[in-house]
């Protein structure tokens, strides 16, 4: 049977690529679905099974990091692929502690997404070659359970980081309810535990600090 691939990114040029890219390995995979944001992927899941996910770290409306956790409650034998922009330590940190098992930058994506989908699907790692070494180095791996968690983490519940993306993405409280599909009072009490738990007081100190920790984008 086919491998299924579900490609997930907010550009539909990375996309594209990737599909083209899997399309033309001749190798036994197929891409099933894709997403231009993370709520579409879950959306989507429900109905379109696949195998392995490439989702984009930094997606809009739900980013990767998120949406991986998601699909993992709700289905523990899909696989993750993580693509990214940045090869930080804590950005490849974080996306392991989701349950990513694969990490490629999209300067290499296209060069190493079929060796990476071959590995994961199979239940083994793939770290691109430019993270693959301080990876390794750090221990990541072995100590995913007990390391010290990123600034993505920090003492936020999934709700509370939901909406500090949204936030950092101009959207209001009344469109975030709406997304979330919660009250404006229950999103307006999110809010505020986020910036109490962040020392926060200004909603241009809540978008940096998304951005800086990989939870939005500009």
């Amino acid at each position: 049977m086919s491998t299924r691939v579900f490609i997930a990114d907010d550009h539909p040029v990375v996309r594209d690529g990737l599909r083209l890219t899997i399309e033309r390995s001749g190798k036994d995979m197929v891409v099933v679905g894709e997403a231009a944001d993370g709520m579409e992927v879950l959306k989507a899941a429900r109905t379109r099974r696949a195998d392995v996910f490439i989702l984009d770290i930094t997606m809009p409306k739900l980013n990767g990091i998120e949406t991986t956790r998601e699909l993992l409650k709700r289905n523990p034998a899909a696989k993750v692929i993580m693509l990214s922009l940045h090869s930080t330590k804590a950005m490849v940190e974080e996306a392991l502690a989701a349950g990513a098992r694969g990490y490629l930058t999209k300067e290499m994506a296209t060069r190493t997404v079929v060796e990476a989908v071959t590995e994961v699907h199979a239940g083994r790692y793939y770290l691109c070659p430019m993270v693959a070494h301080f990876v390794v180095e750090a221990g990541f791996i072995a100590r995913k359970g007990s390391r010290q968690r990123g600034a993505i983490r920090v003492g936020l519940t999934g709700e509370e980081r939901k909406v500090l993306q949204l936030i950092a993405e101009g959207q209001s409280n009344k469109e975030i309810a709406a997304l979330l599909d919660l009250s404006v009072n229950t999103i307006h009490a999110h809010r505020n535990s986020v910036m109490a738990k962040l020392n926060l007081h200004k909603q241009a100190d809540l978008v940096h600090y998304a951005i800086k920790a990989g939870i939005a984008k500009l």
